[in-house]
């Protein structure tokens, strides 16, 4: 089984950067990518950004392009999520997980093996 250990939240001001990363413990077979997802209280997990394994294609939501940049380390089975120009709404808890061959890349249906979850907390 597939093990995601987010790390790198914390307190930052707004404008502010932070970088996130998501160490996995193997790559399967039946996964191709890691995503990242974010949820603050009370709301729905949302789509962050992913990127593959393979090529290093990306995608991203909404509210992270052109801000956050998602890159990864192969060799490392590493993948870190660069943000700036943080924002009070951007404060959630930030989980990685691990895409499903051919599944959906934008909904947390396409996703197995989750992370904990790291808390990025944006405010002055």
């Amino acid at each position: 089984q597939v093990q995601l250990v987010e790390s790198g939240g914390e307190l930052v001001q707004p404008g502010g950067s932070l970088r996130l990363s998501c160490a996995a413990s193997e790559r399967t077979s039946s996964t191709d990518a890691l995503g990242w997802f974010r949820q603050a209280p009370g709301e729905e997990r949302e789509f962050v950004a992913a990127i593959m394994w393979s090529d290093g294609v990306t995608f991203y939501g909404h509210d992270a392009k052109g801000r956050f940049t998602i890159s990864k380390d192969n060799a490392k089975n590493t993948v870190y999520l660069q943000m700036d120009s943080l924002r009070p709404e951007d404060t959630a808890v930030y989980f990685c997980a691990a895409h499903i061959v051919r599944a959906v890349i934008y909904s947390t249906h396409g996703y197995d093996y989750w992370g904990q979850g790291t808390q990025v907390t944006v405010s002055s």
